[in-house]
């Protein structure tokens, strides 16, 4: 009887599994150039697999100038822009959209601060980042930019709406 329920359970069948659509939020990921090129790609999306965040889109890309304008049109006039433009655009970077419970102050939670010196150990910034600028990941800060920067570098059919195996194990359908 347990393989059958285990079985029924991967198939979301028993007991009904159901997304909670308040607490469940979308949020890009950017694995800037220091973090590629510091080979530490699969350690960071691996620490966030771990906490039960859902990778449904990802991708390698070169970011233009005019992406990089579009991303951070907030600091566009600001005296350190060229810089962070600079930065940015200097290797290659990884877009990833991730889905889960509070996905956003979870993802944020996980990097620690900005500044990498000033980030706690067991974070991934106070982990592996000594910088402010080549702290490894930039994370959406709220749903609102979560919407506007996965509509940068994602197209609606790039997102994967899928369900895993595991999740009836990670957490209770009333959560």
């Amino acid at each position: 009887m347990r393989r059958l329920e285990y079985f029924l359970r991967c198939i979301h069948l028993y007991p009904p599994y159901t997304k909670t659509i308040e607490s469940m939020q979308r949020s890009l990921i950017l694995l800037k150039p220091d973090c590629v090129q510091r080979r530490l790609i699969g350690e960071v999306l691996s620490r966030f697999e771990a906490k039960g965040l859902q990778i449904v889109g990802l991708k390698m890309l070169q970011v233009t100038p005019e992406l990089s304008r579009q991303h951070y049109a907030e600091h566009v006039e600001k005296p350190f822009y060229q810089s962070l433009e600079d930065f940015i655009t200097s290797a290659p970077v990884v877009a990833v959209a991730l889905e889960g419970l509070q996905a956003i102050g979870v993802v944020r939670e996980m990097l620690g601060a900005t500044n990498g010196l000033q980030a706690a150990p067991g974070t991934l910034r106070g982990d592996f980042s000594s910088s402010r600028q080549m702290n490894l990941v930039h994370a959406s800060d709220s749903e609102a930019s979560a919407e506007r920067e996965l509509g940068l570098y994602f197209q609606p059919e790039e997102i994967c709406d899928y369900s895993l195996c595991l999740t009836g194990f990670m957490r209770t359908d009333d959560e």
